[in-house]
């Protein structure tokens, strides 16, 4: 009865520990899973996933709310921190999901973009569109709107499927 009852804990072990490894082969990012980011930050963009940046560009941008590209976008200093927090805590360099790894890949340890289409990765994956498919097209109107070509990027995938 022993030797059963240990094979079901070394099996179960195994189990959970491939369920994790697996978490690499995720496309996409990790979707929003933050009731309050999504509805403070949601209200005027797109919520964008946290593994779409770094974790010092997160802390960069959330430092200088008074002037969130030319918007006042501050906060009371507890609800602040707590998205800073979540920000920090889900961002690329802690994700194993595929693009926020191969985001981290492409940036160099010195640069901290405030902007996603700043990022090596995404200037590659973008460099096929034109003006005319962007910036001319008035339901797109910048590349800062994913969710206007990638129709599912709210839960995290931006596969080229999806546009």
């Amino acid at each position: 009865m022993k030797f059963i009852f240990m094979l079901l804990i070394l099996s179960s072990y195994t189990v959970l520990a491939d369920d994790d490894s697996s978490s690499s082969k995720t496309p996409g990012v990790f979707p929003v899973n933050n009731a309050q980011y999504a509805e403070e930050c949601g209200a005027c963009h797109f919520a964008y996933q946290p593994g779409l940046m770094p974790a010092r560009s997160w802390k960069k941008m959330m430092a200088n709310l008074a002037d969130h590209f030319g918007e006042n976008a501050e906060l009371e200093t507890a609800e602040q921190n707590m998205l800073t927090a979540y920000l920090i805590n889900n961002s690329a360099e802690t994700s194993q999901y595929k693009r926020s790894v191969k985001i981290m890949r492409s940036l160099a340890k010195d640069k901290t973009p405030l902007r996603i289409i700043e990022i090596p990765y995404m200037i590659k994956k973008h460099d096929e569109l034109t003006p005319k498919m962007v910036a001319e097209n008035s339901e797109v109107k910048a590349l800062s709107y994913c969710d206007k070509c990638h129709t599912n990027a709210i839960t995290g995938s931006y596969s080229e499927d999806d546009i």
